[in-house]
């Protein structure tokens, strides 16, 4: 890749992020609340929870544009990367980390990931859609 394309991809990754922390606050506890309210109660299953259709909403527009850059449209094949990226981002640190829906020996010992995992935690303290603080994922202040 060319550096204007990554600078795309980058720029794709980081946005991500405020696309991710606006559609939890004002979707997934608002209208959405139906899907993600799941995700804020015990588990039922060991496997699958309704917050999990997300993923394939958020999956979509990636798998699109990955589609369309991979023929001709390298500008939207670092889009979609990016995108992608920030889901694997995402999956790790809140499947994996936080929620341990995988099982790793991984603990968080530096300041930035224990304040993310926090934060995360936090946010869970709410079990209904109103109330919740700290929205964002992969970034959360001091």
């Amino acid at each position: 890749m060319t550096p204007p394309y990554i600078a795309l991809f980058f720029a794709a990754l980081l946005g991500m992020e405020g696309v991710a922390f606006l559609t939890h606050k004002y979707l997934m506890h608002g209208p959405l609340w139906v899907l993600h309210r799941s995700h804020h109660r015990p588990r039922e299953s060991a496997i699958f929870e309704a917050n999990d259709l997300f993923g394939f909403f958020f999956a979509t527009p990636s798998i699109v544009l990955i589609y369309y850059g991979v023929r001709g449209h390298p500008a939207l094949l670092a889009l979609g990367l990016g995108m992608t990226a920030y889901g694997f981002c995402y999956f790790l640190f809140h499947d994996v980390i936080v929620h341990r829906r995988v099982a790793v020996p991984y603990r968080p010992a530096s300041a930035y990931m224990q304040r993310l995992v926090k934060a995360h935690l936090v946010h869970h303290k709410t079990v209904d859609k109103d109330g919740a603080v700290s929205f964002g994922f992969l970034w959360a202040r001091r």
